[in-house]
């Protein structure tokens, strides 16, 4: 199979030093799924991301989302996930189509949870699924009044008999409509604070849950799941009564590397694109990459995403290598998502009207990239968390 035009710039040779050699295979199968990706040809949202599940099953890429013990991809480590993996998939994914780099992504972010926190019979229940990408998994945290404060979350969870019953609203969840199982944080006593926030397991069609789809700016399946006195057995809790908070920063720190990761792509598609065309694009007598402030854009940018990829894999690495690397993701996830904005911006700039053109490749990242400025920890907590553990005496 002759190698497909994207994704450019995925390598594992340049920072060898936080790689491991099966690192090169996983790079290869994500730039051949994204370089025979058919971009806006695969109708609606929710079928597009279907497809797109399938189609990574097939490659072999979702077992990256499950460790090896739970039928996953081996890598040395049966219980944990392979951050560096993920986000050199994400890489990849992110300069074809932010749709299918999504339904990448919430695989993982779906049915990390469980993952950590399951009973035997929750894990062969639903990440068998997963891998297979038959089931398409959701996290759902944030509220209308409780994003980046998760501790405000008035989402309720009040034992019954037989089980639970969840009353409340959750919004901005991705895959909601799609989903085969929703994860659920609500909380049992809101006096309690994190302390109080447990997880759940929702499955689509346990009564009491309505699902109301919405459109953003890309394309994306996302809406509200309203819990209207939501019955559930009692084993769908998930993890520990008041576990909740742990185990939701626990996912969000593995995953948020890999929304840098995503953003690293994109901008490496903005920059390809910007640069092709300012070779060919003539402007008084020279190609406008010829005069000066075009080549400081595409200077600056190409600058900033060296080292965007830096703080990626330094991150990666870190979750893969430590403990914890919670400031490392912070840096990696802020620098990364607000470099890849600027150079994206640029990339339409100097495309001029073709830039602000429905259907062109820099006007469709232009679109993608903002969420991941916000999704998963905006970068104004991003910088909450780095001055925090500046504030500890850190640096």
């Amino acid at each position: 199979m002759s190698a497909p035009a994207w994704p450019v710039g995925l390598s594992t040779d340049d920072l060898g030093l936080f790689f491991a050699p099966h690192h090169g295979a996983v790079a290869d199968a994500a730039r051949q799924v994204a370089g025979a990706w058919p971009v806006g040809t695969h109708g609606d949202d929710a079928t597009a991301t279907r497809a797109a599940a399938r189609a990574l099953s097939a490659a072999g890429l979702l077992a990256w989302t499950v460790p090896e013990r739970f039928g996953g991809a081996a890598h040395g480590r049966p219980d944990a996930l392979d951050v560096r993996a993920l986000c050199l998939v994400r890489e990849a994914l992110g300069q074809a189509d932010g749709l299918l780099d999504t339904a990448f992504a919430m695989q993982g972010l779906g049915s990390y949870p469980i993952t950590l926190a399951g009973t035997d019979a929750q894990k062969a229940r639903y990440l068998p699924g997963v891998l297979a990408g038959e089931r398409l998994g959701a996290f759902a945290l944030s509220e209308p009044d409780a994003g980046s404060d998760v501790a405000a979350m008035g989402c309720r969870a009040t034992r019954t008999a037989g089980g639970w019953r969840l009353d409340g609203t959750k919004t901005w969840i991705s895959n909601a409509g799609v989903a085969g199982q929703y994860v659920v944080f609500a909380t049992v006593d809101p006096a309690a604070g994190r302390r109080g926030i447990t997880a759940f397991i929702v499955e689509p069609d346990d009564p009491g849950l309505t699902v109301e789809a919405f459109e953003v700016i890309a394309p994306h399946p996302i809406g509200t799941l309203r819990f209207d006195g939501c019955t559930l057995p009692a084993d769908r809790l998930l993890g520990a009564e008041g576990g909740g908070f742990t185990l939701a920063m626990a996912t969000l720190e593995a995953f948020r590397t890999t929304v840098a990761a995503a953003a690293v792509g994109m901008g490496r598609r903005a920059l390809h694109e910007a640069t092709a065309y300012a070779r060919g694009r003539h402007q008084l007598g020279q190609a406008i990459i010829r005069h000066q402030q075009i080549g400081a854009y595409l200077a600056d940018g190409r600058t900033e995403l060296d080292a965007s990829r830096l703080l990626v894999y330094r991150a990666a690495h870190a979750k893969d290598t430590q403990p914890r690397a919670t400031v490392e993701v912070a840096m990696a996830k802020l620098f990364a998502t607000e470099a890849a904005f600027r150079l994206i911006d640029k990339a339409v700039q100097i495309h001029g009207g073709l830039g602000v053109k429905v259907g062109s490749v820099v006007e469709r990242l232009y679109r993608e990239i903002r969420a991941l400025r916000i999704y998963e920890g905006t970068s104004e907590i991003q910088r909450v968390i780095l001055a925090a553990d500046l504030a500890r005496g850190a640096g």
